[in-house]
């Protein structure tokens, strides 16, 4: 089973869009062995800088998307906390703590977990569905935002067999976004698909030294560093 996962995130990969190589699979990662990863950075397209804060909204839903002041080691890597907080109406509906970090001489910014929560009408938690963390169960690091982005660039953002294969492809740099926050120009617009949810498919836009600003139906209203001193 493993090994068909494998061979089919190694069809998926483009050998000469990455300034890596071949970025697919856990395996195509090589620097992961190689550089001292940070919890602490930025690229062009990720901000992973305690305090930071992107907030979407639209569609009856908002998402609070932020940088905790808080590390937690991964298969022995020490990684950024990253907080979504997810309300549906005026009701919280999910709540995922993402571990993330940045290899300072590439700035790839790395996915290695999350914890998942979801929550009912009343507050109570009744579920963690899409929880994994690297190192354990045969999971391993993703890659969730390239330091070099280009057009037409495949890579799977989790590698959790049975729980979350998601994948992306980078489909333009050159995209002009308008959201409440703004008008934002060369954005990267980004297709991101399912090996286990093949149906599923949503675009994101990602827009120069602000992070996300667009997913679906949600669109950024407010960004920045909070409680900053």
């Amino acid at each position: 089973m493993f090994r068909s996962l494998l061979l089919a995130a190694m069809l998926l990969v483009s050998t000469s869009a990455s300034p890596m190589g071949a970025v697919g699979a856990q395996d195509d990662f090589p620097e992961l062995k190689t550089c001292k990863l940070s919890p602490t950075g930025r690229n062009e397209y990720f901000i992973l800088e305690p305090g930071y804060q992107l907030q979407l909204e639209g569609g009856g839903e908002k998402l609070h998307i932020t940088v905790l002041d808080e590390t937690k080691v991964v298969a022995g890597v020490t990684t950024r906390v990253v907080e979504e907080r997810e309300w549906k109406g005026d009701k919280l509906y999910e709540v995922s703590r993402n571990y993330f970090a940045i290899c300072p001489e590439s700035r790839n910014v790395y996915y290695f977990g999350e914890h998942v929560e979801f929550y009912d009408d009343k507050g109570k938690v009744t579920k963690t569905d899409g929880t994994w963390i690297a190192g354990e169960n045969g999971n391993r690091p993703g890659l969730i935002m390239p330091g070099k982005p280009q057009a037409k660039m495949k890579y799977f953002q989790e590698v959790a067999p049975g729980v979350a294969m998601d994948h992306a492809t980078i489909e333009s740099l050159d995209e002009t976004c308008t959201v409440p926050a703004g008008t934002f120009k060369r954005c990267l617009k980004v297709r991101e698909g399912s090996s286990i949810e093949v149906w599923a498919k949503e675009y994101k836009y990602h827009a120069p030294g602000v992070g996300l600003i667009q997913d679906e139906d949600l669109k950024l209203v407010k960004h920045g560093f909070i409680n900053k001193k």
